[in-house]
């Protein structure tokens, strides 16, 4: 048994298709989503969406946070950003975290430190998705 699965971001789909089941990290912990999932609405944090493909192949999405809705046959992540780990260069991943870093150290900058820290949440959770794709390998 499957599912469709809808994987969006503000740009474009980054996926569509039927899987067997998804794990994602939800704002209660990490869910995992299979065939026949009661109907839930919950807010994602930013990491990745693990999708078991039907064929066997697995695949990860990094997402910067959004929204995953479960219904009967078709599962939506709505988020603002989602990259396919394919996609990402971890070489500008470390040093977007070693810039976010340097800035919670100036405090002339008049940022707020938790928007610094979220910045740097969000690109530990790319290294994550990137960590997992070496483990596929």
């Amino acid at each position: 048994m499957n599912f469709y699965l809808d994987v969006v971001s503000v740009e474009k789909r980054i996926f569509s298709g039927l899987v067997k089941k998804i794990r994602v990290s939800g704002s209660e912990g990490e869910l995992g989503i299979y065939p026949g999932h009661v109907q839930l609405l919950s807010i994602i944090k930013p990491g990745m969406v693990h999708i078991f493909h039907t064929e066997g192949k697995e695949e990860c999405i990094y997402i910067s946070g959004g929204i995953l809705e479960v219904q009967p046959s078709i599962v939506s992540i709505l988020s603002d950003i989602a990259i396919p780990a394919v996609d990402l260069d971890r070489r500008s991943i470390l040093q977007a975290k070693k810039n976010a870093e340097k800035k919670i150290n100036n405090e002339n900058l008049k940022i707020k430190k938790n928007d610094i820290l979220l910045e740097i949440s969000k690109e530990i959770a790319k290294l994550r998705v990137l960590e997992m794709m070496d483990k596929f390998k």
